[in-house]
């Protein structure tokens, strides 16, 4: 198949990109990085070229698309702000466009928002001309449906990962690139992180099918998780931190109702063994965030347990998660995607977990959360909350009754002025 394929130079290939277009970008680990240099040095020689919108999750890499120096040229508006954009977008040189991770799918195949140009990185093809979006499905099978152009950049870094395939005929132009996609190696949990994993393990019962991130926090509980049994993974990403739990057998999807013995994810930011994992891994579907971000697929397997932090908790629940104060930091993500399918799974739990205090010494159990905070998970979505000081379930609480038990697993030395701050605001606590 692969010698049948008609390769252009990416230059040839941005050429059908026009003033005005919205450009959908593969996101995280494979960012089609040949097609954004290629476009870049067509807006530094081609003065008319103008206003082009870039859309995509968080991204790994240079962004150009986010840049004071292509202000007028380029505009990134993300759904996720990532380390690479995050300056520009306090700076007004990018923006975000909020979204829960489902969402994001609707939003181009609604029309919503327009989606002219997709530009996506893939796999090599198998013998039935299918090629796989790899470590990054996302939204971008639904950008492929709508989109006027196609550009996909053929590499043979990409694993091909099975679940939602796309023909290689998709696309009006062929890029090849054999670019190592960008890793991210294991991040070593911290010995306060490992109080808080250890405190949402408690919480994770056997046969439960779990969701979390990637980073410190994570890998913590699941370095915690070893002596569990027939644990699944329905989840929009994972890393190194639960690979091992998957060798190992700990996680095996026996207990899933649906993608029963299967991981599910839509996409994957790690190191090399990550992705060498995947590749040809039956037992491994990568699938568009329409399916892994729904919260009525998600409910459909049993004892859900989903884990997501926080940048902030109020006393009544509120919890921040994509911002401090008025600074975009991150992104809704799909925080509320898992909290409410796990809630509305059988003897599922949805769990905020986050330390007490931010590095600097900073509280992040707040009596009310800064001005202009994002509220990701409103108060009356919360369930469990973790940190290393213990962990309280909200759900069924008023609002006293959150207060002292938030109160009670801030860091010791917060308590008293988050108690008096609680009785100026209620009068009295239970």
């Amino acid at each position: 198949m692969t010698n049948t394929l008609h390769f252009v130079p990416a230059e040839e290939a941005v050429r059908c990109i026009k003033s005005g277009d919205h450009i959908h970008l593969s996101s995280i680990a494979s960012v089609p990085h040949v097609l954004v240099e290629a476009l870049r040095k067509r807006a530094d020689a081609d003065e008319d070229l103008r206003d082009l919108h870039f859309h995509h999750f968080h991204t790994e890499g240079p962004s150009p698309y986010g840049s004071q120096e292509y202000a007028g040229k380029f505009f990134d508006q993300g759904f996720f702000v990532g380390p690479n954009v995050r300056a520009a977008v306090a700076a007004g040189w990018a923006d975000y466009l909020p979204a829960n991770l489902f969402e994001s799918q609707h939003m181009y195949r609604s029309g919503a928002l327009p989606c002219d140009v997709a530009m996506v990185q893939v796999s090599m093809p198998d013998s039935s001309g299918m090629v796989s979006l790899g470590t990054s499905v996302d939204c971008s099978v639904a950008a492929l449906e709508v989109a006027g152009k196609k550009i996909a950049v053929v590499n043979p870094n990409v694993p091909f990962a099975y679940g939602d395939l796309v023909p290689i005929s998709t696309f009006d132009f062929l890029v090849s690139d054999d670019t190592p996609l960008i890793t991210k190696d294991y991040v070593q949990p911290s010995p306060l992180d490992a109080l808080i994993g250890r405190n949402c393990a408690f919480l994770v019962p056997d046969g439960a099918c779990i969701q979390m991130g990637i980073g410190a926090l994570p890998n913590a509980l699941a370095s915690q998780l070893h002596s569990h049994k027939n644990l699944g993974l329905h989840t929009e990403m994972f890393a190194d931190g639960v690979l091992e739990l998957i060798q190992k057998g700990v996680i095996n999807g026996a207990c899933k109702k649906i993608d029963r013995g299967k991981v599910v994810a839509s996409f994957l930011l790690g190191s090399q063994k990550v992705y060498d994992f995947i590749d040809h891994n039956p037992d491994v579907l990568m699938r568009d965030i329409k399916y892994t971000n729904n919260p009525y697929i998600i409910a459909q397997n049993p004892k859900v347990i989903s884990i997501n932090s926080a940048v902030e908790i109020d006393l009544t629940g509120q919890v921040c998660a994509d911002s401090i104060g008025t600074r975009i930091y991150s992104g809704t993500g799909g925080q509320m995607d898992f909290v409410r399918g796990a809630k509305m799974s059988e003897g599922g739990k949805s769990i905020i977990a986050l330390s007490s205090r931010t590095a600097k010494g900073a509280p992040k159990i707040v009596p009310v959360l800064k001005p202009g905070a994002g509220v990701v998970t409103p108060r009356a979505d919360v369930q469990w909350v973790v940190t290393e000081h213990g962990a309280v379930n909200l759900y069924g609480k008023s609002l006293q009754e959150r207060a002292r038990l938030l109160t009670s697993i801030a860091h010791p030395e917060d308590r008293d002025a988050l108690s008096r701050a609680a009785f100026e605001r209620f009068g009295r606590l239970i």
